[in-house]
């Protein structure tokens, strides 16, 4: 089994003297071609994204350069005056989940908001909601203050998660009541 390569590789050149076919190679590099054809879009397809990605990562790493050699930040001790200038904590401060609550209440609020369509038949009714909205807003300021000032316990997490709930349901009865204002004044005017 075992052979001398010496040996192979000598022989293998007596018979390099063979000749292909006439046009053998043409033939070949067109069914190569054929088979795998050169597909110069998919390569620059993504290019751009490479080139956005990069660059994202480059930012964030100088970003993260900044903040790292930046000089360290002046603490300025707690006294009753500096506790109400402090940055006030909202939910999403104490834990990421009751942000995911505060968040889907918040963009449900907003979303809903802005489906309501006002017109001057119907503005008086949408101000009385409006001022509810606000003094349920005012509330949420003050709870969140609290949460500040106390630090987070399950009473004022509570508070302010009703709080969002009363806002949201708020918001709904006022979609209700002017679908029901509109219906009536559509009955009214085609009767």
């Amino acid at each position: 089994m075992a052979q001398d390569l010496r040996k192979l590789f000598n022989e293998e050149a007596k018979d390099q003297n063979v000749k292909m076919s006439e046009g053998h190679e043409a033939r070949f590099l067109e069914k190569l071609d054929k088979a795998l054809p050169e597909d110069k879009k998919s390569s620059n397809r993504f290019g751009f994204f490479n080139i956005a990605a990069s660059v994202v990562v480059l930012l964030g790493l100088s970003f993260g350069a900044y903040k790292y050699f930046e000089g360290p930040t002046t603490v300025i001790p707690e006294t009753p005056e500096t506790v109400v200038t402090n940055e006030i904590k909202s939910l999403g401060d104490v834990s990421p989940d009751l942000k995911k609550v505060e968040d889907y209440y918040l963009a449900s609020i907003n979303l809903e908001l802005s489906k309501v369509k006002l017109t001057p038949a119907n503005k008086e009714l949408f101000d009385g909601y409006v001022l509810r909205l606000k003094e349920l807003n005012d509330e949420y300021d003050r709870l969140t203050v609290e949460l500040t000032e106390n630090g987070p316990n399950e009473a004022t997490l509570d508070a302010l998660i009703d709080n969002l709930k009363f806002r949201l349901n708020l918001v709904m009865r006022l979609k209700e009541k002017l679908q029901e204002f509109n219906d009536e004044s559509y009955n009214q005017v085609n009767a």
